[in-house]
């Protein structure tokens, strides 16, 4: 056998990708601290935080804005499952955490979707989960966005038009309830 067949297998490791905006980050550069474009493995059994204060958190940001720790990720794996995921906590007292739609108060806690958009004052973050199968660590890799990040907006359902071409609802119902009618009547 040769030392190639002898090798370990490799894990994939999960890697969470964070894309960083904020309206004045070319005046005030308050990610200035963060390593943007590397990945950076974080062990499994720590949380990483992010906030101002750089004695508590891994990850700061140069904002008096900011809380001193302003939220953290915990790594885990869900019971009876190989399905890694990552849960996202509140640590400000002072600001609400949006993630997506849901409002997190201070120490509420969901898990994170594996695409979602992060927001608190000013600042927003785009978060995407790429699965691994890793269970000791897991691997940041942070990004700068240029421009900024636009929460998907939910599109009313269209309705079709009947081939009238006139919608129905440009007409009043006038507490009218539908007729059904057949085609061939």
């Amino acid at each position: 056998m040769t030392s190639f067949e002898e090798a370990e297998t490799e894990e994939t490791v999960t890697c969470l990708h964070m894309t960083f905006y904020h309206p004045c980050q070319d005046d005030k550069m308050m990610f200035r601290c963060l390593n943007f474009c590397k990945r950076e493995q974080v062990r499994a059994d720590e949380m990483a935080k992010f906030g101002r204060d750089s004695s508590i958190c891994h990850y700061n940001l140069m904002d008096t804005r900011v809380s001193r720790v302003q939220f953290s990720l915990q790594f885990y794996r869900k019971l009876n499952s190989s399905e890694c995921c990552f849960e996202i906590k509140n640590m400000s007292k002072r600001t609400k955490l949006m993630v997506d739609q849901t409002e997190l108060g201070y120490l509420n806690k969901i898990d994170l979707p594996w695409k979602c958009i992060i927001s608190f004052g000013e600042y927003r973050i785009l978060a995407e989960i790429q699965e691994g199968e890793s269970v000791d660590y897991f691997e940041t890799h942070l990004h700068l966005a240029a421009v900024p990040i636009l929460q998907e907006r939910c599109l009313p359902s269209l309705q079709p038009t009947p081939e009238s071409g006139v919608s129905p609802s440009f007409f009043p119902s006038q507490g009218k309830s539908p007729i059904e009618i057949d085609e061939n009547e």
